[in-house]
């Protein structure tokens, strides 16, 4: 893809002074070590070594790949199948609205993002104080000017047309409501924080404004493999309790996080699934589902029958 690397050549001393190298761009073609991505930022940084470029051939380099950059990618074999699934996912899930949840209590709020894949706290407002000691007139006038400032920090952050879900175990949900700009939904839930956020996705509160969204039907079907475990039902976890099951046929749902599928070790599983018609799941760690399944091993099936 296009980049940039400082010419050494252009380095030197002008008018009794360092001169600094000069950024040239140019076409750089890397052999591919290792990447990062920032599923909110979305930013994937891909490090290698240089290949073809105008110079520096052999030298480490870093591409930072945004929306909408140009690149070419060459692969040395096949892609298999399961990338071509997830970049489908990927493009089917990009005209999808993100959606806000404002968890409101009646000294706290937070505001998180959802995306298909995932789960960000991004602000959190506290109320120090309150008047607790000082009469109910300047509690209630505190918190008025809380929410005021939520209000107005948060319209100024969110982005218009953006589906906004308000929820929290009291009332102070219906306090704030009046004050939030766009379309919005009030949810009641039996906690505040997190947990909230959590229990929206995973009861499906929100109805339909995050039903379309992968990280809910990951949660759900999650959700469901934790409670089989605690019931001893039709489920399987650990590598060899897996294998097992699908040499069985027994395997309806296989779970399983994004990276450990790309392990070599799971191809011959993920290869099996299709000749006893399961499905695969490739989940996000960026909620706290899918970082319950890494704390499990990265893989759990929901079973036909129990094995």
């Amino acid at each position: 893809m296009l980049g940039e690397r400082r010419d050494q050549t252009t380095a030197g001393q002008e008018g009794g002074r360092a001169k600094a190298a000069e950024r040239k761009k140019m076409w750089i073609k890397l052999a591919i070590e290792s990447n990062e991505f920032h599923t909110f930022a979305d930013n994937l940084r891909v490090h290698g070594i240089i290949e073809e470029a105008n110079f520096d051939i052999g030298s480490h380099h870093t591409h930072v790949v945004e929306i909408r950059d140009e690149i070419e990618l060459t692969s040395m074999k096949e892609f298999p199948k399961v990338d071509h699934d997830l970049i489908s996912q990927a493009c089917s899930n990009s005209g999808k609205a993100k959606v806000v949840i404002i968890v409101v209590e009646s000294d706290e709020a937070i505001l998180y993002e959802i995306t298909g894949r995932g789960v960000r706290e991004v602000s959190t407002w506290t109320m120090r104080g309150g008047g607790k000691y000082t009469g109910s007139k300047l509690s209630e006038g505190a918190s008025k000017s809380f929410f005021e400032k939520i209000s107005r920090e948060a319209n100024a952050s969110i982005p218009e047309g953006t589906p906004i879900v308000i929820c929290g175990p009291g009332h102070a949900r219906e306090k704030l409501a009046p004050l939030i700009d766009g379309p919005k939904k009030l949810v009641a839930t039996s906690m505040g924080g997190r947990g909230a956020a959590n229990e929206v996705i995973t009861e499906g509160l929100a109805g339909d404004i995050l039903a379309e969204h992968a990280v809910v039907k990951e949660t759900a079907l999650l959700e469901e493999a934790w409670t089989r475990i605690s019931t001893d039902g039709a489920v399987a976890y650990g590598e060899n309790m897996i294998r097992k099951a699908l040499e069985e046929g027994a395997i309806e749902t296989l779970l399983i996080t994004a990276d450990l599928v790309r392990e070599e070790k799971w191809e011959s599983v993920v290869s099996g699934l299709e000749e006893i018609a399961a499905t695969l799941i490739q989940c996000s760690t960026d909620h706290d589902a899918g970082e319950q399944l890494t704390g499990l091993g990265g893989a759990v099936a929901l079973l036909r029958f129990k094995v």
